[in-house]
């Protein structure tokens, strides 16, 4: 696929709109890591044709448009030309995140764009960029988290390709990052990402699931690993969950700053010692580098993003029969008249559990 130039033209005006208001290198720097993707991309199947691919990636790539059939037509995930090409340079650089938060309440800072409403990070494909990005909120006394992107969606603005690092992780990894992606473009609520990102995390790993369930069978390993991710997902949403609870609670109290700083590595370091004896528990690696990476209120916002509330999206799902098609329903009714999901749906199970007399 190639980009052309007056292609090229219109994506910067895309992003000089959706980016009023921000640095502008930071718009130039996005709009050429995107051009790069768009322009660098090919269909899949030149791919797999020039047999140019180790077979493992081959056997991935070719999964690619199963997994998004699944998608589309039994999940009921939107229908896009996303993932129907693939990035293969060798040069591709992974898409860094900062994030940020005062250090003595768990509030991200978050960055206001026009269509999309305010997001809590901003995303770089230069390392460095990201650093300086990071050190100049620093010096404004503020937590900083730099995080790695495995993938993300343009929202249908764009046709989003698979990209090298996809076909080289696992397969189970794939299915569940490309069901997760496709959620984004099916539902994204402005200005609500914890919403957007707890409900593609849910659709993401349950649909994994589903569909190696149902393509390979209850006992292949692919299925059984994504079924080991959710019960993972399960205990570290909870243990999170507990820690931001007891963050929240020192944080409104009538201490002094000074006093909150100090209280606050107590809790990480009693965490920490929490977090490993629970590890011996977790059935796969993914949060393995939790307890390897200093703990500030803008690491665990940045993680309580994705992962704080899959205890909630479940309970939905269980209610909605199993169905994500018809959860992915329900959410979309409730939106119309929600300006914050995660309250609503909070509301409407604790009515559903109520007892009616």
């Amino acid at each position: 696929m190639s980009v052309t130039k007056h292609a090229f033209i219109q994506m910067l005006s895309l992003l000089a709109v959706l980016c009023s208001g921000c640095d502008p290198t930071y718009l130039f720097h996005a709009a050429a890591g995107q051009f790069r993707l768009l322009n660098d991309s090919i269909p899949i199947q030149k791919a797999l044709d020039d047999q140019s691919l180790p077979p493992d990636e081959q056997e991935r790539l070719r999964l690619v448009a199963r997994i998004k059939a699944f998608g589309e037509k039994e999940l009921g995930l939107r229908e896009t030309d996303n993932y129907e090409t693939v990035y293969l340079s060798s040069s591709q650089r992974p898409v860094y995140t900062v994030s940020a938060s005062p250090r003595d309440r768990l509030c991200q800072k978050t960055w206001w764009f026009p269509f999309i409403g305010n997001i809590p990070y901003l995303g770089f494909f230069d390392l460095e960029k990201a650093k300086a990005e990071g050190e100049q909120l620093t010096s404004r006394h503020l937590d900083v988290f730099i995080g790695v992107a495995d993938a993300y969606s343009t929202l249908g603005w764009f046709q989003d390709p698979v990209t090298l690092n996809l076909i080289r992780g696992s397969t189970p990894d794939l299915a569940e990052i490309l069901l997760h992606e496709m959620t984004h473009t099916t539902l994204y609520l402005k200005g609500q990402s914890a919403f957007n990102e707890g409900l593609a995390v849910l659709v993401g790993k349950v649909g994994a699931f589903l569909f190696f369930d149902h393509a390979f069978g209850p006992l292949h390993p692919f299925t059984r690993k994504a079924k080991a991710s959710i019960d993972d997902e399960r205990l570290f949403s909870r243990f999170l969950d507990a820690l931001m609870d007891e963050l929240e609670g020192l944080y409104e109290s009538p201490l002094s700053y000074g006093e909150k700083l100090t209280q606050r590595e107590v809790i990480f370091t009693r965490s920490l010692k929490s977090f490993r004896s629970l590890s011996t528990v977790f059935k796969t690696d993914r949060f393995a580098r939790f307890d390897q990476r200093p703990l500030n209120n803008a690491s665990i916002l940045a993680l309580g993003l994705y992962h704080r509330h899959f205890d909630l999206f479940e309970a939905v799902l269980k209610a909605k029969g199993g169905s994500i098609r018809e959860m992915l329903s329900f959410f979309k009714g409730l939106s119309k008249e929600s300006d914050d999901l995660l309250k609503d749906t909070a509301v409407w199970l604790q009515n559903c559990s109520t007892p009616h007399t």
